[in-house]
Parts: C-alpha cells; sequence; structure tokens
C-alpha cells in the first residue's frame, strides 16, 4: 500500500502546500535558478581545498559553535564598522530567514513582504507557523515610502521582509523605504541583500541603517557572486542583541567544520572571486538590449537575472527554449519569464535561443 501526504498525521496548516523546487534538468544551458555560472577560479579553488584539508583532521570534534574565525571573516568584509558579534551566519540565507521567523515569528505571528517577491518567504513563514500577508507593489513592481509605510502600518506584522535587490523581478529598493518600514512597523524589519554585490557601485546598503535600529538587520548569501551555491553559506548583520535571539533556535553546531573553513578561505580571496561581477553584469546588461531590439520588455535589474515581459505564452515559450537545450524560469507572473545572466557563452546560446523563436508579439 502507497501512502501519501493526506495519510499521515501532518500540521493541519501544511495540508495542501508544495514544497519549493525550480525545475532541474541536465540541459546545457541553465539559467533558471539566479546561479552565479561562472567556476570559481583555479588558484581560489586550491587555497580553498588546503583549507578544507586541514578542517578534514578534526572532523572527529564538533565545530566552532560560534564560528568565530568566520563571523571576523564577514565582518571584514562588509565593513561599516561592523564588529564580529553582530555577524550571524547559517547553511544559507534561506536557514538565516529560517532562524529569524523561529525566534520573531511562529504561530499566531504574521510576516509580510510586497508581492511578487522571492518564493520562499511565504514557505519559510508557514514552515514555522507563521501566517504571511502579501503586500503589494506598483505595476513597475516599485514600492514606494509612503505606500509602504501605510501598508506595513495596516499589516501590522511581526516581521517584514525587504528583498533589494527583490527577487523575481531585479528591482531596486530605495533605503527611504527601508526608513518608513522600521518606522512603521512594531516589530523585526530583515533587508534581504542577495543580490547586492550586482548593484550599481555607488548603490548604499541597507548596511548603512544599523545603527540605532535594533530590530532592523540585513541578510546576505555567498551563493551568487561569490559563486558558492553548493556550499550553502548565507549570513546577516544586525544589533548584538538580535544575535543572541538567534542562538535561542539555533541547532547546536549548525555550521559544519568544512563549511567554516571554506567560506573563510574564500572570503579571504574575495576580491578575485568578486572579479566575476563585473562580468556577469556585463551579460545582464546586453540581455536587456536585446530583449528590448526583440520587442520584449526586460524590467530594470539590479540583480544578476532580468525579468522581461510582453511574452504571449510564458509556458509556450518557456518549452521553446527547452527545447533548444535553454532552461529558464516560469515565475508565475503573467506575460513574463525570467532569465539568469551567464557567461558569455551561456548568455548568446539563450539570446540565440530566443532569436530563433521569433520576436515578441
Amino acid at each position: 500500500m502507497t501512502l501519501s501526504l493526506n495519510d499521515l498525521p501532518l500540521r493541519d496548516d501544511l495540508r495542501g502546500l508544495t514544497p519549493y523546487g525550480a525545475p532541474q534538468a541536465p540541459l546545457p544551458i541553465a539559467l533558471n535558478v539566479n546561479e552565479n555560472t561562472h567556476q570559481i577560479p583555479d588558484a581560489v579553488a586550491s587555497d580553498i581545498l588546503d583549507d578544507i584539508a586541514v578542517a578534514i583532521r578534526d572532523v572527529n570534534r564538533y565545530p566552532d559553535r560560534e564560528f568565530t574565525a568566520l563571523r571576523e571573516a564577514f565582518a571584514e568584509y562588509l565593513g561599516h564598522g561592523l564588529a564580529p558579534e553582530q555577524i550571524w551566519a547559517g547553511n544559507g540565507s534561506n536557514e538565516v530567514l529560517q532562524h529569524i521567523l523561529q525566534a520573531f515569528g511562529g504561530p499566531s505571528r504574521t510576516a509580510f513582504g510586497f508581492a511578487p517577491t522571492y518564493s520562499m518567504y511565504p514557505l519559510i513563514a508557514q514552515g514555522t507557523g507563521a501566517r504571511w500577508i502579501a503586500g503589494t507593489r506598483q505595476p513597475d513592481y516599485t514600492i514606494t515610502p509612503e505606500e509602504a509605510a501605510e501598508q506595513v502600518r495596516a499589516a501590522d506584522p511581526d516581521v517584514v521582509i525587504l528583498c533589494s535587490p527583490n527577487n523575481p523581478t531585479g528591482t531596486p529598493l530605495g533605503l527611504d523605504v527601508v526608513e518608513a518600514v522600521y518606522e512603521a512597523a512594531r516589530g523585526i524589519v530583515i533587508v534581504d541583500e542577495a543580490y547586492q554585490e550586482f548593484a550599481p557601485r555607488d548603490a548604499v546598503s541597507a548596511l548603512t541603517l544599523l545603527d540605532g535600529r535594533p530590530r532592523l538587520a540585513i541578510s546576505r548569501t555567498m551563493s551568487k557572486a561569490f559563486a558558492f551555491a553548493g556550499a550553502r553559506v548565507g549570513y546577516l548583520a544586525a544589533d548584538p542583541a538580535f544575535i543572541d535571539a538567534l542562538r535561542l533556535v539555533r541547532l547546536p553546531y549548525h555550521l559544519s567544520a568544512l563549511t567554516q573553513a571554506a567560506a573563510v578561505a574564500a572570503l579571504r580571496n574575495a576580491d578575485v572571486m568578486l572579479g566575476m561581477v563585473e562580468d556577469i553584469v556585463e551579460q545582464r546588461d546586453r540581455i536587456t538590449a536585446t530583449l528590448e531590439a526583440l520587442g520584449y520588455t526586460p524590467h530594470e535589474s539590479w540583480s544578476n537575472f532580468v525579468l522581461f515581459g510582453g511574452v504571449a505564452d510564458p509556458r509556450a515559450t518557456w518549452q521553446q527554449l527547452y527545447d533548444r537545450g535553454v532552461l529558464v524560469r516560469d515565475v508565475g507572473i503573467p506575460g513574463h519569464l525570467r532569465v539568469s545572466a551567464g557567461t558569455e557563452a551561456e548568455t548568446t546560446a539563450f539570446l540565440d535561443a530566443l532569436a530563433s523563436i521569433g520576436s515578441a508579439s
């Protein structure tokens, strides 16, 4: 007899939900999940492996529960006068967000974000027992400080998540919006800067707003700019008291010694690792320009992907690209598809495949 979820005593609030999962297919050009498709430079990979080789000799012992060296490395990388006690990390930024929702959300509490936004936010909220509330954006996916504050006051959430730049739209978020939301909110405000390294160089991070705002946290990841998606390392900066709250809910020794060693070594090579960003931004802008030439409507993006409209039948276009060996993402926004900026060769393959389908109608 084959069982289904309905046959198990699952929590009532999880019934009917489906797990997160972007399509994974063995296609030669996979540009659907906003990965950094550039491989880590050989010299950096060798340096990381040297540190892992040292760490592996002590894996019979539990790792540093406070991941001290890694927090020091993150504080140095982020700058802004941050101290190690203001840093937290986890197995990907999703786990970092989960820690926040476990500590400040949970049953009978609410989490809020402006839709469309990262599809994991409501899943993390629901998984920790909180109720997700979706706010709205302008037709071009921007948010004004006044509208943002009004919606937050009306919803009165325990946790607000602001994605900056926003996923899946790539839309930048002004610091004035963050300030307005913080003043309007009584609870925690998270600014998820997973794609911050792809923003213009003069773009100011929300890290500049941390001082004097103990309910504010700035989340980052090594998955994107650092090409470390498979290593699963996310982190945040916040007030030390905020960090103490996360210790209450994390599992013991949640970051392995190998993860810590690899991340510290990667951060030591930050200048080389971030050298890939400039090429990715160049390919992103190339995608935008070519999409416009083909008659599509790409949205402004400060990330490593482009959301584009003008797609008459997203599912059919997705399949036509798939049949040509190119995997992109249908994020469920009518008339739109999303594509990650890959290497020059991958970008060319996508643009050629799209052009072969025909211009937007």
